[in-house]
């Protein structure tokens, strides 16, 4: 079972958080910082401590969006996204 994960930021902190359909809450992460972008190795440590890790064979993908698709002038929101699974238990 695969799920997914994003992170965003419109210019002000990252968040990354996984997508639970049905769900009233999500698992997140918010790093107190507006830049530089969270490294991969950062992403993933985020996600073990959520209880996720990137799903063999996928890669983070990233677009842009905003608040206005209709106004160019309007602030970007970078989305990065990525295939997550539920981490396996570690045998004792």
């Amino acid at each position: 079972m695969t799920l997914t994960a994003q992170m965003s930021s419109n210019g002000g902190p990252w968040r990354l958080y996984v997508a639970l359909l049905g769900a009233t809450q999500w698992p997140t992460f918010r790093w107190e910082r507006p830049g530089p972008v969270p490294t991969v190795a950062e992403r993933r440590k985020v996600l073990a401590a959520l209880g996720y890790e990137v799903a063999p064979g996928a890669e983070w993908s990233w677009l842009e969006d905003s608040r206005d698709p209709d106004d160019d002038a309007t602030p970007v929101v970078l989305i990065a996204a990525v295939a997550v699974r539920p981490r396996e238990a570690v045998p004792a």
